[in-house]
């Protein structure tokens, strides 16, 4: 590329202001559109996520199935053997583990639990419910129990328990109140009610209790280990492969959110392949504009081009002016529909802070790099052909038509 060709590019551009402005107008709409879509769909796909899979463990690490060994029988005899019921599934040994789990990439958090169902008893009322025995200051590590405390606090004194909004009001529990609590081991012992939470799903809301991990072991009559060990992963997409190496690093059963939820994770993903094809169609319309636009130029310019053909100008020459032509109404217009949809996607919310109706539109998943470079790259490409087809204008009909 000559400084001669850049030149008389620069020249073209600037002797036809109207028409290069319209052009890169264009180019800047299509590029808005791509990444308005890039945020909107990457934004939809994030709150679904956050509303679905937020306050549920992304990886939960259990102990694994244990079939029965088959006995050798008469031929023909059939055999049942009966799972032993008295016995509770738990990972024994799960200190060690700790550290390799955090070390996975791709964990952010982890919280060992000890759960099991009981039921809560307040004078003539009983209801089942699962209780969930965490660590301290691990809480809030898989659902944001603190953040959805609506009563009451969130602390988890030996004596001191949440519980679902739902459940109190079905009930008629409030913060401060005494309760007892059977579990399925037969242990019976009074709670105070510490506080009351609202996580928005309507089982966690009507059958989960929070207690303490050494009152939730003394309960269960669990001595050393724990129930399972439930883990969040960045980003939750990637579950089921952080699952796959747990699973070989622990010798533990890893069971990802997504082999519950394959329908939503489905979803997802054609959601994902339908933004594919809006934004490629938002593509597609640059480059038909661009090649347009450079042929229509080259029509009125032919005597422009016979003349410098004429005057010994190569056919590469030619070339190299309407591509470079081209490539700049592309790359200026896709950086002023970048800014532009960089202004507009400004003042909106996170994702995160979006209410009920709003447009989950998330900037950072605006793709701004990928349109530019895309949108330059189309309008390279879709220079070449009215550029070569500027080249091969034979200079004397140019000239004397």
């Amino acid at each position: 590329m000559t400084p001669y060709a850049v030149k008389l590019a620069f020249r073209h551009l600037f002797s036809h202001p109207g028409q290069t402005a319209l052009l890169m107008s264009g180019v800047a709409l299509g590029v808005s559109v791509f990444i308005f879509m890039s945020a909107l769909i990457g934004g939809l796909a994030t709150l679904l996520t956050l509303r679905t899979v937020g306050s549920i463990p992304h990886i939960v690490l259990e102990m694994p199935d244990r079939d029965p060994a088959v006995l050798n029988a008469n031929p023909g005899a059939q055999v049942v053997l009966q799972k032993d019921l008295s016995r509770r599934d738990q990972i024994a040994i799960w200190q060690p583990m700790i550290p390799i789990i955090e070390k996975t990439a791709g964990v952010i958090a982890v919280s060992p639990q000890i759960r099991g169902s009981a039921f809560v008893v307040r004078g003539q009322a009983v209801s089942p419910v699962g209780v969930i025995g965490t660590m301290a200051g691990k809480l809030s590590d898989i659902a944001n129990i603190d953040a959805a405390i609506v009563a009451g606090s969130g602390s988890l004194p030996a004596d001191g328990i949440l519980i679902g909004s739902v459940l109190a009001r079905d009930l008629g529990l409030r913060v401060g109140q005494v309760v007892e609590l059977t579990s399925d081991r037969g242990r019976s012992r009074s709670f105070r009610i510490g506080g009351v939470f609202t996580l928005g799903i309507a089982s966690a809301d009507r059958q989960s209790i929070y207690m303490n991990f050494t009152t939730a072991r003394a309960l269960f009559d669990l001595t050393t280990g724990v129930s399972r060990i439930e883990i969040k992963v960045r980003p939750a997409t990637d579950a089921a492969s952080i699952a796959e190496r747990l699973r070989r690093s622990t010798g533990l059963k890893a069971t990802a959110w997504t082999e519950d939820n394959q329908q939503l994770f489905e979803g997802l993903d054609a959601q994902a392949r339908t933004g594919t094809i809006i934004k490629a169609f938002s593509l597609v319309t640059i480059i038909v504009g661009i090649a347009s636009a450079m042929l229509l130029s080259i029509v009125r310019r032919q005597a422009e081009i016979g003349i410098m053909r004429a005057m010994g100008a190569s056919r590469g020459l030619v070339i190299s002016i309407y591509v470079l032509e081209g490539t700049l109404i592309g790359f200026i217009g896709a950086i002023i529909g970048a800014l532009a949809a960089w202004l507009a996607l400004l003042p909106l919310p996170p994702v995160s802070a979006v209410q009920s109706g709003g447009l989950p539109i998330d900037q950072t998943q605006g793709d701004f790099l990928l349109a530019i470079a895309l949108t330059t790259l189309a309008a390279m490409l879709a220079s070449i052909l009215p550029a070569r087809r500027a080249a091969r204008i034979d200079p004397v009909e140019a000239i004397g038509a």
